[in-house]
């Protein structure tokens, strides 16, 4: 049976409330049963006791707004206690990289400020109506002003997936890397007719449902009968275009789609079925704290974006190492269960001296066996018998340690660091 969702409910973007064992209002100080759901993007809460939205007013959701239509964002952003207000106007309507669930889907850009505490506020039109979330913005030396609001079509597929299904599966995407065609050469050197548009596709995701059909180089000629043009747009409204993954992102996990594609100068057409983006780096550690494994003080981690960010901070994207945002950004997993393995630190002993300075280091085998996953490296080191424990690390490193004296060295560090377990519990099992 499904869970249905509750006649009232709180909704706010996803920053808000990640990690939040419990939400505290101002107006309320006891105990109240709850019922919470969190997406990769928004969040929803309701409370289960009817005293506590007496008094409460809902807001009305409307729909798309247009470009130049007055919006208000209202939060409680840093700078004050009491609520705020900034008004602005729909600057731009496009496909956004949504930063918190990491994926792209349609968004609002607007001018009107959304400092760090408006994140999760409503965004209202001139008459009232709320139109989207406040859940970003852009912080550049160059720029001001410029945030970005969830609309309310992002809103609304987030809700009836959860209605549709009983849990939020997500928004479904195409597993592929495509390229532009406007180039006339190239789109000649394809094959395409002077009346053909579409995009190349350049790699498939191995883990996509796509790759049962699709190949590199094929020409996406249209989704769902919806012709692609070259640049990648389809057409949206009042004569304005947008990338086509808007389409897509229209569509629920498990859904069918029509996709034709041009091969070797012939058209082709596959009922391919949508699902969620499996990433090499995951957007998310849901429902669990963070899985870690130690031997001789060595950390092993699997990379994920809130381990990017824990260690190079909200601007990662632009701190963290080179071959970890390249593994990112573009890195595909071979397997659903593949995993990036690093050596994040080295806690510091006897045993691992001439290696402390090894940090978040991608771990490729252990013995000659190549890690497909921090489950993977733990069952390997658990279970060698051999002498030494050689890891192979990236940029041709290697890591040495005489077997049976890093295990017998490892509780003592674990005391010393007042660390309760080598491992966390998920990879106890």
């Amino acid at each position: 049976m499904r869970p249905q969702l509750a006649a009232k409910l709180f909704l706010m973007d996803s920053n808000l409330s990640r990690n939040f064992m419990f939400a505290y209002f101002g107006i309320l100080a006891r105990g109240i049963d709850y019922i919470f759901k969190c997406s990769d993007l928004i969040a929803l809460l309701t409370v289960s006791d009817d005293e506590f939205w007496e008094g409460v007013t809902p807001v009305e959701f409307g729909s798309l707004p247009a470009l130049q239509d007055a919006v208000t964002v209202v939060g409680y952003p840093i700078g004050g206690d009491t609520i705020s207000v900034t008004s602005g106007v729909v600057s731009r309507i496009e496909i956004l990289s949504y930063v918190h669930g990491s994926t792209e889907l349609l968004g609002l850009q607007i001018d009107a400020a959304i400092n760090s505490g408006n994140s999760g506020g409503p965004a209202f039109n001139d008459r009232g109506i709320c139109v989207g979330i406040a859940f970003q913005s852009l912080k550049h030396e160059d720029v001001e002003n410029i945030g970005y609001v969830i609309p309310t079509p992002v809103i609304k597929h987030f809700i009836q997936d959860y209605e549709k299904s009983g849990a939020y599966t997500g928004f479904p995407i195409i597993g592929i890397e495509w390229q532009k065609m406007e180039n006339p050469d190239l789109r000649k050197a394809m094959g395409m007719k002077p009346d053909q548009k579409g995009v190349r596709v350049r790699r498939v995701e191995p883990t996509a449902p796509e790759s049962g059909c699709l190949q590199p180089s094929d020409i996406i000629l249209s989704f769902d009968e919806v012709d692609i043009a070259n640049d990648g747009t389809v057409p949206f409204r009042h004569g304005e275009r947008i990338g086509f993954s808007y389409l897509v992102s229209q569509k629920y996990t498990g859904d069918k789609a029509l996709i034709k594609v041009l091969r070797n100068s012939k058209v082709h057409e596959f009922k391919i079925k949508l699902a969620t983006h499996k990433r090499l780096i995951a957007a998310h550690v849901k429902g669990r704290p963070p899985s870690y494994y130690i031997v001789a003080g060595f950390v092993f981690a699997a990379v994920s974006v809130p381990y990017l960010r824990s260690e190079y901070g909200k601007d990662y994207e632009y701190d963290a190492p080179v071959k970890l945002l390249v593994k990112h950004l573009h890195s595909m997993a071979e397997s659903p269960d593949e995993q990036l393995v690093v050596v994040s630190q080295v806690l510091v002993a006897d045993i691992n001296i001439g290696y402390e300075d090894i940090v978040n280091t991608q771990v490729l085998a252990v013995n000659g066996h190549p890690v497909k996953n921090l489950k993977d490296l733990v069952t390997t080191v658990e279970n060698c018998k051999d002498e030494f424990l050689k890891f192979d690390l990236e940029y041709d490193q290697i890591v040495v340690l005489e077997t049976k004296t890093a295990k017998a060295a490892t509780e003592d560090i674990l005391t010393t660091h007042c660390i309760p377990s080598a491992m966390s519990d998920d990879l106890k099992a």
